[in-house]
């Protein structure tokens, strides 16, 4: 086990959580089965902790332009209280991690790293910070911020924090927080409070339903958790672990970093592309030399060698990350290799195994029939659009 531990690791413990390393931490896989947490975050709700989430705070008079300039994304274009999907890449356009960044003020910007990638995303932006000889080339400060964090996901969310203890949705100016949780829209954040401190409210989510994550101090962690927990018991809420939060974003069809995305993949392979912003400027008016567009400029007029697909299995039989995508012979034997699967399980929403992977081109439309290499079995699946579930009314 890691010596990395969340702020609510003896909660966990207490609530009789299976533990597991994950991203050098120690965090709650299960609490007490993956179906049945699941479910309750389709159904209900689920509580989260993901206080081993990078939260990195980049501020300064050239904080939108740095970010422009480190990222990929056009971040400069992000209005205040709002949130943006991107990532962060190398100089040949491989995928360092996959971010979101918040604006939180003017000049002040919340970059959200990936657990085991926290380091490396602190260490490249503080180096990107810097010019010819080390000198500072952007007026910036950029530094880790020790924070819990804490996601209450699911159609009842909502109510749930709304009527949770001690907390409260407008102790902030209306004019300043946007209102209240029912105002605060989908990739936007706002300043509330919790006990009377401040807290901040993102409505953002890895699991496809609606839902919230609250940045607390970390002192107030263990008060703000257990409020969830009894706010949320007449709702349904059942705390929820790593397990259930791989389903839930596997069937909504996000990319989980180390599956999908890495340093050997683009954001065009993975079919985000879109994030990847080539007309962003500068100042001056100068197209933004953003790290890794000269690689991805290249990539982008051009077909890729792999394309993620999803995947249908038409038999019980779930595909894993690493098993070979082959073409499907006659009377169900294995053809040559086209491809690997990234991510793959049971889906508890849909009834019927669900993957996705890394195919060739040529057999990457919807409708493809093709086999995943199960044990030496060849199961059969068909491609199907991305995601595999939305939520009603999506």
């Amino acid at each position: 086990m890691s010596d990395k531990k969340t702020p609510l690791h003896d909660e966990h413990v207490a609530l009789g959580a299976h533990l597991t390393e994950f991203g050098g931490w120690e965090m709650p896989l299960r609490y007490t089965s993956d179906l049945a947490e699941h479910r309750a975050v389709r159904e209900a709700a689920g509580l989260f902790d993901l206080s081993h989430m990078g939260d990195i705070e980049v501020t300064g008079p050239d904080a939108a332009a740095f970010l422009d300039h480190a990222l990929v994304g056009a971040i400069s274009k992000v209005g205040l209280l709002r949130a943006r999907y991107t990532m962060i890449c190398a100089d040949d356009g491989g995928v360092l991690d996959d971010l979101i960044v918040y604006r939180t003020g003017d000049t002040e910007y919340f970059v959200v790293a990936n657990a085991a990638n926290t380091d490396l995303v602190l260490g490249e932006l503080e180096q990107r910070a810097r010019g010819a000889g080390g000198a500072a080339a952007f007026d910036v400060e950029i530094a880790a911020v020790p924070t819990a964090l804490i996601a209450v996901q699911g159609p009842r969310a909502e109510e749930i924090l709304r009527a949770t203890d001690g907390f409260d949705e407008s102790a902030t100016d209306p004019a300043a927080s946007g209102g209240t949780l029912a105002d605060l829209r989908y990739y936007a954040c706002a300043p509330m409070t919790f006990a009377g401190e401040p807290v901040v409210v993102g409505r953002t989510g890895y699991t496809g339903e609606d839902g919230f994550e609250v940045w607390v101090a970390p002192h107030l962690a263990v008060r703000l958790w257990r409020a969830l927990l009894a706010a949320g018991e007449p709702f349904g809420l059942v705390p929820a672990g790593l397990s259930a939060r791989d389903s839930l974003r596997l069937e909504a069809g996000m990319p989980l970093y180390g599956h999908e995305l890495d340093t050997t993949t683009t954001p065009f392979e993975a079919g985000l592309g879109r994030v990847v912003k080539f007309d962003k400027v500068s100042g001056d008016g100068a197209p933004v030399a953003f790290t890794g567009r000269a690689a991805l400029e290249s990539r982008a007029g051009s077909e890729p060698a792999r394309v993620l697909v999803g995947l249908r299995g038409q038999g019980r039989r779930p595909a894993r990350a690493g098993y070979d995508v082959v073409l499907r012979g006659a009377a169900g034997a294995a053809g040559a290799k086209v491809g690997t699967v990234t991510s793959g399980a049971p889906s508890p929403t849909l009834g019927y195994p669900v993957a996705m992977a890394y195919v060739t081109p040529e057999v990457s439309a919807e409708g493809t029939e093709l086999a995943v290499d199960v044990r030496g079995r060849a199961e059969p699946f068909v491609v199907v659009p991305l995601p595999f579930y939305r939520r009603p009314g999506k």
